[in-house]
């Protein structure tokens, strides 16, 4: 059993099917591991305009029955799709929720916002930063879906990394190099939005999974 789950850019593509995979392996005994497929979308506006023909070429294709579920998953910070009167987070990921799995119309498909952006999950454990940066980083840990649109995670890694090791942050290739080291333990403590998509995951596959044995 798999999942297939769209997602924005290079970085989601390489560490995503890993780290998911790794979130959701402690939910399920040796021998019945879930499958992690990430496909690579042109930014979160390719996933938006093309995600009901996608989801359905899989959902309706020849490996249907391996399929729990096909996943869009895009950053809640950059998207412009959001009415001008949702402004809050709760209310942009409510609004964006309903209108993505609108677009499918399909109960095997479900949509889920990254907030504000994939790099809050890594704030959760500063120690798999340099050094240099654990100080700067401790008083993020907490609560790193509130580093919100002012200053969003990729950019606040940016102001410091520039400050506290004199070079800047690379979203891929420091993002390849963080997410290995990253426990889901921390980051499903500290960040309720993935623990939400984490466990509707696991419900779906343990459906699945009873589903097949009747």
């Amino acid at each position: 059993m798999k999942f297939i789950v769209f997602v924005e850019g290079y970085t989601e593509e390489a560490i995503l099917g890993d780290f998911l995979g790794r979130c959701m392996k402690a939910h399920f005994p040796e021998g019945k591991s879930v499958g992690i497929k990430t496909v690579r979308f042109d930014g979160w506006a390719a996933i938006h305009r093309d995600v009901a023909k996608h989801a359905k070429l899989y959902l309706n294709g020849p490996d249907r029955e391996k399929i729990v579920a096909v996943i869009s998953l895009i950053d809640l910070y950059g998207p412009t799709i959001y009415p001008a009167e949702k402004q809050s987070i709760v209310d942009r990921h409510a609004w964006g929720v309903k209108h993505m799995q609108e677009k499918v119309n399909d109960p095997r498909y479900r949509h889920f916002f990254a907030v504000h952006e994939t790099e809050a999950w890594l704030l959760s454990d500063p120690a798999i930063f340099p050094p240099k940066a654990h100080d700067a980083l401790k008083p993020l840990r907490n609560r790193p879906e509130t580093v919100n649109n002012d200053e969003p995670p990729a950019k606040r890694l940016e102001t410091i990394y520039r400050s506290k090791l004199n070079r800047s942050y690379d979203k891929v290739t420091d993002g390849k190099n963080l997410f290995p080291k990253l426990q889901p333990q921390p980051a499903l403590a500290a960040c309720p939005y993935l623990k939400q998509m984490v466990d509707e995951m696991v419900e779906l596959a343990t459906t699945y999974q009873t589903k097949k044995k009747t």
